[in-house]
């Protein structure tokens, strides 16, 4: 029953990631205006939000495609390699997820809400959520060792070291324009990178350990 769920839950993960990214791809906002994460085209693609996403999306798609096989006793499991991007790329939703509810959702210039509109709404809760929720209770594994931990964080210290570098690129008398510190974490001088990586990489870790713990422990 659990690995049915699971083949449910990660063609809709697809299914959502795909039409986030359609949406925001096209400009499209049926929930009207909506406030932060928001571009068209391959711009979109700076965002750390939509890349965890994209990469969320094809990593369900083969999961499901494993868990289908195994279902029909085609394949005995899923490989190792394959649970460990599982577990970078639900570790990215999950940093979306709470860097937005705790971060930019309370400074979003059009109320808390806003941030969860339009491909938003895929990208910062349905994704995510879905993503965690099936981690964490229907995909157990005995594979994931403490080690894996340290490689959940593989986008966000990729992503870390582009951001940092594309901000000291762009500092214009002591300030970055927004348009390149779109996640306003230097706002306040860009002498903050020096705390922000940190603690992102620090909370992006938290949240590593987080997830393998739980899947470990609700076997």
């Amino acid at each position: 029953m659990k690995l049915k769920k699971a083949i449910i839950l990660n063609v809709l993960i697809t299914i959502f990631a795909s039409i986030g990214i359609v949406l925001m791809l096209l400009g499209i906002q049926p929930m009207g205006p909506e406030d932060g994460i928001s571009a068209s085209k391959l711009e979109m693609f700076k965002y750390y939000t939509v890349d965890s996403n994209a990469l969320m999306g094809i990593v369900s798609a083969i999961f499901a495609v494993y868990e289908y096989k195994i279902l029909k006793n085609e394949a005995q499991s899923i490989p190792l390699k394959l649970y460990t991007v599982k577990l970078i790329a639900t570790v990215g939703v999950a940093l979306t997820f709470i860097t937005v509810v705790f971060y930019l959702a309370p400074i979003a210039t059009y109320g808390y809400f806003s941030m969860f509109r339009n491909a938003n709404l895929f990208f910062h809760f349905l994704v995510p959520v879905l993503s965690i929720f099936s981690f964490c209770f229907l995909e157990k594994t005995k594979e994931l060792e403490f080690k894996h931990t340290f490689i959940g964080m593989t986008t966000m210290v990729l992503y870390a070291g582009f951001y940092t570098i594309n901000v000291l690129i762009h500092v214009e008398n002591g300030t970055v324009a927004t348009k390149y510190d779109w996640y306003w974490f230097v706002q306040n001088g860009v002498w903050s990178i020096v705390i922000v990586v940190p603690i992102m990489l620090l909370l992006t870790y938290a949240i590593s350990f987080g997830l393998w713990k739980l899947n470990k422990s609700l076997q």
